[in-house]
């Protein structure tokens, strides 16, 4: 039997006492390109974030390649690309000096980069279309080429499984164009994507599962569905009953620091 790239089980998590997901399960097989949708304050985002350990679990379980989170520590597999926003703080550094900090956790500590670092980043800018940016400041991109330098970023450093926070929020028709074929790319060569959706346009034909989230519940698993089809009310709770629940906006996600738990993190 495959394993699974992901799987949460019987997932809950509470923001201040909140309810914000509620026995939630959801399994990503490899090769699968999953779309997450529902309104704001469904609790998608804040799922993606659970699943990587960036949010304590109140009760249940993931899993991430069969390894328990709490023991899982090949995180060069996982790609996780933000919402836009949240990635292009800090020191200003070139599209190339990015891409290559996928890299860090394959090499020593100020070691030059290899043969091997620097074709696996040439190779990352190909497949998102970022050759000719290289050189470019990425502070100076708009937010769907920003978005695909991340991606680029997490495809240097080897990821299998993708998480991708609402890539095309706020990008223009083009670069939801250009982010799409890089992703078609992405699909083709086997990995596995968990996209994080209000609407999917031109991404839409990528998608081979759709998982509609619902006041912190999944009211919806199963084939894809048309654009606008996770703000559908007429979805009812497949998993459980329904039992209303505050609505949670997820900018509350942003309090979430951006690192990884350690293999000794009790979560």
């Amino acid at each position: 039997m495959p394993v699974a790239a992901l799987e949460l089980r019987d997932g809950a998590v509470a923001i201040g006492g909140r309810p914000v997901l509620r026995h939630v399960d959801l399994t990503v097989p490899e090769g699968q390109f999953v779309a997450l949708m529902g309104a704001n304050g469904s609790g998608k985002s804040t799922l993606v974030r659970a699943a990587l350990g960036l949010w304590p679990l109140a009760q249940g379980s993931v899993h991430v390649y069969g390894t328990p989170l709490r023991r899982f520590d090949d995180w060069s597999r996982i790609g996780f690309v933000p919402q836009r926003g949240a990635a292009t703080s800090g020191v200003p550094s070139s599209v190339y000096e990015v891409v290559a900090s996928g890299r860090l956790s394959r090499r020593r500590l100020l070691r030059p980069l290899s043969r091997e670092d620097r074709r696996a980043i040439a190779e990352a800018l190909e497949v998102v279309g970022m050759t000719d940016r290289a050189k470019d400041r990425s502070g100076q991109l708009s937010g769907g080429q920003q978005q695909r330098v991340l991606i680029a970023r997490a495809l240097a450093g080897g990821a299998d499984l993708l998480l991708l926070d609402e890539p095309t929020a706020g990008v223009d028709l083009a670069n939801q164009r250009a982010l799409a074929e890089s992703l078609g790319r992405v699909k083709a060569a086997g990995a596995t994507v968990l996209l994080v959706a209000h609407e999917l346009g031109p991404l839409a034909p990528l998608v081979d599962r759709a998982v509609v989230m619902r006041h912190g519940r999944i009211a919806y698993d199963g084939e894809p569905l048309g654009d606008h089809a996770g703000h559908d009310t007429t979805y009812g709770d497949t998993h459980s009953h329904h039992h209303p629940a505050e609505d949670i906006d997820d900018r509350a996600d942003a309090v979430a620091p951006l690192s990884f738990p350690s293999p000794e993190d009790p979560r």
